[in-house]
């Protein structure tokens, strides 16, 4: 278990892993989907992601260079061994929530 959480730990590589699943994004359309996340932060994660062979960085040989991020397929297998924690994390949400509303 230690050894997973290593590799999904920090604020944003969980919810980058949300967005990659969709397919390819380019840095700039990562950080305009997730305020508060800087360049710096997001090409710490991203670095940290590779370097883990979660994600595949591809920089395509054109002017401006275009640089993409996508899932590996070790990394679209930890996003679908991720699910069911996620599926336990709405069920509490709600549950937590009914508990407001009842309080």
């Amino acid at each position: 278990m230690t050894a997973a959480i290593a590799v999904i730990d920090g604020k944003w590589k969980t919810t980058l892993l949300w967005l990659l699943e969709s397919g390819p994004r380019r840095p700039g359309e990562l950080r305009r989907q997730l305020p508060g996340l800087t360049e710096k932060v997001l090409t710490q994660a991203l670095r940290e992601m590779e370097a883990d062979g979660l994600v595949h960085r591809e920089v395509h040989d054109v002017l401006p260079l275009k640089t993409e991020y996508l899932l590996t397929a070790f990394g679209r297998e930890l996003a679908e061994a991720l699910s069911p924690l996620s599926d336990w994390g709405h069920r509490r949400l709600k549950k937590l929530t009914e508990a407001d509303r009842a309080s």
